[in-house]
This record gives structure tokens, C-alpha cells and sequence, in this order.
């Protein structure tokens, strides 16, 4: 069971319906003590925490620092992702499948895409949900937000029961969470860092692919390392690529309306 460390400041019945929401334990900020990254909660919302240092703090924050910048300067329609998706005059309906802290989420709904966005960890599912609900707050995103719809499970089986979408997607959004190359640690902002210690990696994610093209009306992306081999070994219909990650484009029918 998942521990939740309610902070000074930190409301005890917002965190007990986190704990009825999530399954989490609560726990008072001695915890802080162990080692490794913890769930906390403060006056603020729900953060993620190594040792005493607030300095070390990982929220979901969609109002401001990258998120924000990105929003303003990041390119638009012509990012990577938003060609990978398919993002044109038409605005397509994703299933991002492996949401983490919903970065790409926030920028395919801010891009005027409708987003359904799974995550099944629950301490990132609820930072995710904690972001999102302060987000709703802010009159210049809003909008945006109210296109994002976070359901807390494992996405195999939202993909595998088309009866509980009112559409079908247009397309599935697959960013599996791989093992990395230990050289490169010392690169990774704190957030990554703080995100792979919760997550680990994705041992099944390969079993997303098969489920993600029978889900899709249009098309699958699955984002990757630039040299990672493809998903499940299969080779895509054509990539983005980056300079550092690709996008691993499959193609099942033109993005765009029925």
C-alpha cells in the first residue's frame, strides 16, 4: 500500500479522501527520514518529496514553469508530437494510455485536442489529479483542462472495452516508461527523476501496441527513445524523429472526420 505524508499546513480530510480514493496510508512527515521520494501533502496540494528539503519538490504544476512556457512558446502544430498525432484544422480524440504527469496531455489539449488520459500508479494518478483540479482554477487554461479527463486504472482495460467510450478515439497515445541508461542520470531534471523512483518501468507495456490499434479509428503513436528499438518489435508506418526521442507513427486510416 502506497504511503501518503500529510504535512504541516496539510488538510487531514482532503488526505483521508485521498486515501479512499487511491488506497493510500497515511503517515506523519517522520517518513521523510527514508530514503527515496515521498507522497506528501501540504497547504498547498500534493507533492512529491525526498528527505526534509523542500528545495527537491515535484508537483503537477500546469500554470506555471515548463508547462507554461511551452504553452506560450513550444511551437504549436508544429511540434513533434502534435505532427505525430495529426493535428491539423481537424482536432483529434486521443487516449494518452500512459499519462504519468500528464505533460503531453495538457499539450494535446491545449493544441484543442480531447483527451483521455489513463494512469494507473497511484501516487502519480493522484498528483496528476491534484494539478489538474488546482488548474481548473485558472481562467487562462481553464478551458484547456476541461478537455483533459483522467481516469485513475491500467489503460488495457479501457482499451479493450470500446463499450465504455461514447467514440471511438481517433487516435491512442502510447509514452511507456522504459529502463534508462544509468550514464544519463545525472541529466534528468529532479520531476524525472522523482517520477522513475515512483513508477519504476513498464514491463508490460508492450502488450499496449495490440490493444492500442484495435482501439484507434486513426492512427497510433508510441513515443521513444531515438534509438530504442520499436515497440514489440513491430515497425511503424513511418517516425518523427527528434533529437532526442521519436515519435513511432502507425497509420489505420486518415485523422479526420467521420
Amino acid at each position: 500500500m502506497s504511503v501518503l505524508i500529510v504535512l504541516p499546513g496539510g488538510s487531514l480530510d482532503r488526505a483521508q479522501q485521498y486515501a479512499q480514493t487511491y488506497g493510500f496510508s497515511l503517515a506523519d512527515p517522520t517518513l521523510l527520514a527514508q530514503p527515496g521520494f515521498h507522497l506528501c501533502l501540504d497547504g498547498q496540494g500534493l507533492l512529491l518529496r525526498s528527505g526534509a528539503q523542500a528545495k527537491a519538490d515535484v508537483r503537477v504544476d500546469f500554470s506555471h514553469g515548463r508547462a507554461a512556457h511551452r504553452r506560450r512558446f513550444g511551437g504549436g502544430q508544429g511540434q513533434d508530437i502534435a505532427k505525430a498525432i495529426g493535428v491539423g484544422k481537424y482536432k483529434p480524440s486521443v487516449i494518452d494510455a500512459t499519462a504519468g504527469l500528464g505533460r503531453d496531455s495538457f499539450v494535446l489539449a491545449s493544441l484543442g485536442c480531447q483527451v483521455w488520459a489513463f494512469e494507473r500508479q497511484a501516487s502519480v494518478a493522484a498528483l496528476l489529479a491534484d494539478g489538474l483540479a488546482r488548474a481548473q482554477h485558472d481562467d487562462d487554461i481553464a478551458d484547456i483542462i476541461a478537455r483533459i479527463d483522467l481516469q485513475y486504472g491500467a489503460s488495457q482495460q479501457g482499451l479493450s472495452d470500446a463499450s465504455a467510450w461514447p467514440v471511438k478515439a481517433d487516435v491512442v497515445y502510447l509514452d511507456p516508461m522504459f529502463e534508462h541508461d544509468d550514464k544519463a542520470t545525472a541529466l534528468v531534471k529532479k520531476d524525472m527523476q522523482a517520477f522513475r523512483h515512483v513508477v519504476g518501468q513498464d514491463d508490460d507495456a508492450e502488450q499496449l501496441l495490440p490493444l492500442a490499434l484495435a482501439a484507434a479509428r486513426c492512427r497510433v503513436v508510441v513515443k521513444r527513445a531515438r534509438k530504442a528499438e520499436p515497440l514489440a518489435g513491430q515497425a511503424p508506418t513511418y517516425a518523427i524523429v527528434g533529437k532526442a526521442n521519436r515519435f513511432d507513427v502507425y497509420v489505420l486510416a486518415k485523422v479526420a472526420p467521420l
